[in-house]
């Protein structure tokens, strides 16, 4: 079906991509405003991806007509002084980069550094949060909507308003639908097969939207959840309602590692190719205790040993095997339990991509609008990057190229990390995230947004690069910042907007940035190496990070490995899996704590069991005093702390559960 999409949420000013999805660019396509507030002179061209600006507040229905029909698509515009700071709406611009980077810093969403794309709005306070839960309820469907305040408003939580919008792709009538304050009702008997309903919370400004979708019928593998967010279904009714953007379970529990493909194994002389070679470092990191594997691109490529370069998307590299040995390796990978997820490159193509040396300075090539170009005759970029090319989203060719390769990949992948994500249409991604989750409703979508969005939480990504904690990460460890700005930058995530379901993958370090050991410090890596394992989120290793790897992109020394820090990564992983509460349903707070040192932080994790964490960046063990009665027993070496009368001496980190 080439429907745009699930209906939409902005303000007026800001600007809106329309387009077709699963798109033929042999077809017609056609857009009109078919409704828009009275004195709105909005108005679409006739491309098949096409641009609209709403102008007067209120709700607007473009209507696109298709091969397979004519759809249509509701645009709820609200007040612009209600928009979110930022680049909340589509492509965000330049990706800003933080210390360590060898790539240049820029701007995104019109902030930079490492802040975020979308922030307060209207008078000030910040983007509200809601979360979406449904159940049946007698003979009626009930969504109930949680808004909350920003932590940073003053306005009380009963004053925000919620807007819900019907899926305009769904056979359910406007008048089947009540709603009431904070809850939509709908009659069981009303249901079609499938309904989608989509809401955002408005003081201040207003919030990321949340989804649910309502299914009737056969019921599916995809999870159900009730109003209070567990597995639920209606046996008579055969209904079950389904959270769309919480992340797949299998990932907020996993421990990501990072393979630089052409570095992690090239000590081996006697392996046939490249994934040989890595299966063989399987059983490594089995012990190592990681469980989801990232691997840099796969692709065939200009060469760049880095592989973001593609010049076909369709094929394995030849430098590093074949279709099949890449298979092998996945396969490899799944017998020890391990998830892949494969590095997708859109956003562009190496110039040495076929099509781009046919198009380049001949406007005549039909390869020639795959592209943008600037009026220099040189093509769109970032940074000035000299080998790369900007694909052009509103060429429905391009859409297609790109959708049918995710394709081909997802076959064999469990996930997709999707560089540049900032830099690709938003309704792209929502496409593609729908055509993937349709088929596998685990699929993982990681997205690389530095600085991070709010808004790519709203059907499109599951989780999302923390940008924030790894550029305070490096400030602390430099000593720039106190070890408390960590909190802050845990905490930033709400106050920007992101829900409370948003999952975060954590980091110290990737291919792109100076190892952290390096920048900061031995002292400084073993403690940030244990923030990315006790604070909130998912934790990732980048290659050779566990063995005190000093070279970005080097070859793994495996023969000069630190095995002191490889064994603080170890118990590191081990205290995450075995301890609930720092994992990704464990609470985070702050605690009362009294330390001589501002190298030291401490909060606290909870689920069921509360236990203290303590971060110490020092070089030197630091006595703490804690607020609660903690057990001076680390759970991470389970040993127990030296203690005088200035407090328990913590090294790097402590994890100590809080006594009764």
């Amino acid at each position: 079906m080439h429907h745009p999409g699930p209906p939409r949420f902005t303000a007026t000013g800001r600007t809106l991509e329309l387009a077709p999805t699963d798109p033929d660019p042999e077809a017609t396509y056609r857009w009109r405003v078919e409704t828009a507030p009275l004195t709105s002179r909005a108005s679409v061209d006739d491309d098949p991806v096409e641009f609209i600006v709403p102008d007067v507040p209120g709700t607007y229905v473009v209507e696109l007509d298709a091969p397979d029909g004519t759809h249509r698509q509701t645009i709820r515009a609200f007040p612009g002084d209600l928009a979110p700071a930022g680049g909340a709406g589509g492509v965000s611009g330049a990706s800003g980069f933080a210390s360590g980077s060898t790539r240049p810093t820029g701007e995104s969403g019109g902030v930079g550094g490492s802040g975020s794309g979308a922030g307060s709005g209207g008078s000030g306070g910040g983007r509200p949060r809601i979360q979406l839960h449904g159940a049946v309820e007698g003979d009626e469907v009930v969504v109930r909507a949680d808004p909350q305040p920003n932590p940073n408003s003053d306005r009380p939580r009963g004053s925000l308003d919620v807007e819900f919008l019907v899926d305009d792709r769904d056979d359910l009538g406007g008048r089947d639908v009540t709603i009431d304050g904070w809850e939509l009702r709908v009659p069981v008997s009303k249901l079609p097969k499938l309904a989608r309903v989509h809401a955002v919370a408005v003081g201040e400004s207003y919030s990321v939207p949340d989804s649910v979708a309502v299914e009737r019928g056969e019921i599916t593998s995809s999870g159900r959840v009730d109003a209070e967010g567990h597995s639920s279904a209606d046996a008579d009714a055969n209904v079950s309602v389904v959270r769309l953007n919480e992340p797949p379970e299998w990932s907020t529990e996993a421990t990501l590692y990072e393979i630089y493909v052409r570095g992690f194994a090239s000590d081996d002389e006697e392996s046939d190719n490249t994934f040989e070679a890595l299966t063989k470092r399987l059983d490594y990191l089995d012990e190592l205790g990681v469980d989801c594997l990232w691997l840099t691109p796969v692709l065939q490529n200009d060469d760049a040993p880095h592989g973001y370069n593609i010049t076909d998307f369709f094929s394995i590299a030849e430098d590093l095997g074949t279709r099949d040995d890449y298979e092998a390796f996945v396969d490899a990978a799944h017998d020890r339990g391990m998830k892949v997820l494969f590095d997708l490159v859109l956003n562009h193509s190496a110039r040495q991509h076929p099509f781009f040396e046919d198009a380049y300075r001949n406007p005549e090539s039909e390869y020639y609008d795959w592209y943008e170009w600037q009026e220099s005759g040189e093509p769109g970029t970032y940074f000035d990057w000299e080998k790369i090319a900007n694909f052009d989203f509103t060429n429905l060719e391009v859409r297609r190229h790109l959708l049918d390769a995710a394709d081909t990949w997802a076959e064999i992948a469990d996930g997709f990390r999707c560089d540049m994500a900032w830099a690709v249409s938003r309704p792209f991604w929502t496409e593609l995230r729908e055509r993937l989750k349709a088929r596998d409703p685990e699929f993982l979508l990681l997205d690389e947004t530095i600085p991070y969005v709010a808004d790519f939480h709203d059907l499109a990504f599951d989780m999302h690069f923390d940008t924030t904690l790894y550029f305070t990460l490096r400030q602390v460890g430099r000593g720039v910042e106190p070890a408390e700005a960590i909190l802050d930058a845990v905490e930033q995530r709400t106050e920007v907007g992101f829900p409370d379901h948003a999952s975060f993958m954590l980091y110290l370090e990737n291919h792109d940035e100076t190892r952290y050991v390096v920048e900061c410090g031995d002292a400084e890596a073993y403690a940030a190496g244990a923030a990315l394992f006790t604070l909130p989120g998912v934790p990732m290793l980048y290659g050779g990070q566990e063995l005190g790897q000093r070279g970005r992109r080097d070859a793994l020394a495996w023969g000069h490995a630190n095995e002191e820090l490889r064994d603080h990564y170890e118990s590191l992983i081990e205290a995450r899996n075995e301890t609930d509460a720092l994992r990704y349903d464990g609470e985070f707070s702050r605690v009362d704590y009294e330390s001589e040192s501002d190298r030291v932080v401490a909060f606290a994790r909870e689920d069921g069991q509360r236990y203290v964490v303590a971060l110490n960046f020092g070089a030197e063990p630091a006595p703490v005093e804690f607020g609660p009665s903690v057990e001076n027993r680390d759970v991470v070496s389970g040993e127990a702390l030296e203690a005088d009368e200035r407090g328990l001496y913590v090294d790097h980190v402590a994890v100590l559960p809080v006594g009764e």
